[in-house]
């Protein structure tokens, strides 16, 4: 039987060593799998260059690598959330590949298929496929590293000549992902919003560290109902429903609005 159960979350980080590339799921703060990322945090690797949605808040989720300078590069499609990563970005401290978000999801999906790369429409006639996007800039405000030009090729889709942008995959050397629950093979089952790229996250890494909520036995799982089968998953802990869990902008309404 093939048991991928790890006994706490700092044994299955233990191996993430300093420059590590990290895919780590999550779609603004559901989803996060805190749990790992404290543990990563505790375990000290640093130097990090991490690929996910966003980089949670100041004090939350990617947040709290970010702001004890274990990063050092983001691959991101929304960085709005954070005025740490906006300090460390403009000052020259943080290299940030912006990419759009569906284009970021293909390119992880791409990766964990084991497809070099893909044409696609979006970014054509802008920096993204033009160059010239700062992903670093100099202690001066200059822009020390800028993103390349990428090549664009017309194709015929549907009887029409458009243009489609060069996109290259991505795979990491570890991801880190949050479900609701998994079987010890690693088979995982994601809530709702959760499931907004930590599958995409998980398909990417090398080697997959999935922490759940509910840990249950083979066969418990309706393989209908699987969303992630555990061939991409390599390391699996259970964290308990009761993990902490945040949202960024609670909104309300009041009476007569």
């Amino acid at each position: 039987m093939i048991d991928k159960q790890w006994a706490s979350a700092q044994e299955a980080v233990a191996d993430i060593a300093d420059g590590s590339s990290l895919a780590v799921g999550g779609f603004g703060l559901s989803g996060n799998p805190i749990a790992l990322i404290e543990a990563l945090l505790a375990q000290g690797a640093s130097d990090l260059s991490i690929v996910s949605n966003n980089c949670g808040v100041d004090d939350w989720g990617l947040g709290i690598l970010l702001g004890a300078q274990r990063i050092r590069k983001m691959t991101s499609s929304y960085v709005g959330e954070n005025k740490e990563f906006e300090r460390q970005f403009l000052s020259g401290e943080l290299e940030l590949e912006l990419t759009p978000q569906g284009t970021l999801a293909e390119k992880l999906r791409a990766g964990g298929s084991g497809i070099a790369a893909f044409y696609t429409q979006t970014g054509v006639g802008t920096q993204v496929a033009e160059g010239g996007l700062p992903r670093r800039y100099a202690p001066d405000g200059s822009i020390a590293v800028a993103s390349p030009v990428k090549d664009v090729r017309t194709f015929a889709v549907d009887g029409t000549l458009r243009e489609y942008v060069f996109e290259e995959a991505i795979t990491t050397d570890f991801s880190l992902v949050h479900a609701l629950r998994g079987d010890r093979h690693g088979n995982l089952v994601f809530n709702k919003a959760a499931r907004n790229f930590n599958p995409l996250a998980a398909m990417a890494g090398r080697v997959c560290i999935a922490q759940v909520e509910e840990l249950v036995e083979p066969g418990a799982l309706d393989p209908d109902g699987i969303h992630l089968p555990g061939v991409f998953v390599h390391r699996i802990i259970e964290v308990g429903p009761g993990i902490s869990k945040r949202i960024e902008r609670r909104t309300v309404t009041t009476d007569g609005a």
